[in-house]
């Protein structure tokens, strides 16, 4: 009997579905119904793990409670749930996305002459039988020391409201930025692809099989 693999992006994120599409594998998107707010205490890398699990586990919980109503099990299914969260990291201090332009300038003033950690976190869960991957990818990213008028100009003709950090390095944000240390290019960006590769290989999904 032959196994199908369904593979699930716990996210509505544009970036980490076009990130997904490069691997070349079918998958559907469904959004996670999780409270993103950090815990008092919390670790910005140990915000991003939880929430990266959080999200793919919420999803595999709604799917195996549909899969109870559904009377057709005659094909086999391997769901595999992806979950992933960013938080940038200044000196402790977490920076999410800023969702207004006021934050978002208030985040770039504070980042500048400053080296930020940006926490990737990427979750793989089994929904069938609840097992979990999960892994951080850190992306040390030192800023340059722009002027306000270059932060106006940066949000007129770019829109990174919706990026932890305010920070769109695969854009205009590049030119704000001086050095990147990562050992995954696409960490940064959302969704490190490097890991997930391995993470979805152990579960049997191997990409270019």
């Amino acid at each position: 009997m032959i196994l199908k693999i369904k593979i699930i992006l716990a996210s509505t994120s544009r970036y980490r579905a076009e990130l997904l599409s490069r691997l070349h594998i079918p998958f559907d998107i469904v959004k996670p119904e999780v409270d993103e707010t950090p815990l008092t205490g919390e670790s910005p890398a140990d915000t991003a793990l939880r929430l990266s699990i959080a999200k793919a586990v919420v999803v595999a919980e709604s799917i195996n409670a549909a899969s109870r109503h559904d009377i057709d099990h005659s094909e086999p299914t391997r769901t595999l749930i992806i979950g992933s969260d960013q938080v940038a990291d200044l000196n402790g201090q977490q920076l999410g996305k800023p969702g207004a332009r006021d934050r978002a300038k208030a985040q770039l003033q504070a980042m500048r002459g400053h080296t930020v950690i940006f926490h990737t976190a990427v979750a793989v869960v089994h929904a069938e039988t609840g097992r979990t991957q999960s892994l951080i990818v850190p992306t040390e990213v030192a800023f340059r020391h722009y002027g306000d008028s270059e932060i106006e100009n940066y949000l007129d003709r770019e829109n990174a409201l919706d990026c932890a950090g305010s920070a769109k390095s695969e854009g205009l944000g590049a030119a704000l930025i001086s050095r990147m240390t990562s050992n995954d290019p696409t960490a940064l960006i959302g969704l490190p692809l490097l890991a997930l590769t391995d993470m979805l290989a152990q579960e049997g999904c191997r990409v270019l099989a």
